[in-house]
């Protein structure tokens, strides 16, 4: 997802993206450890889309509690 279309989302739906893509992050990394992971960029990417979007709803909240 692009920064743009992260800021798009209302704070509940961004903590339910980031809590269906960590576990998807968590089961990218089970697949890599069994061997079945073909396209082990993923897991960098899947990281940053996380960081971003943790970043975002931390920016969220603190512009609505300010």
């Amino acid at each position: 997802m692009t920064p743009k279309e992260i800021r798009e989302l209302s704070p509940q739906e961004l903590e339910k993206k980031l809590r269906d893509t960590r576990r998807e992050l968590l089961d990218l990394r089970m697949r890599k450890q069994t061997g079945q992971l073909e396209k082990t960029h993923e897991i960098p990417a899947l990281r940053r889309d996380i960081a971003r979007m943790a970043t975002i709803l931390r920016t969220k909240t603190a512009a609505t509690q300010a």
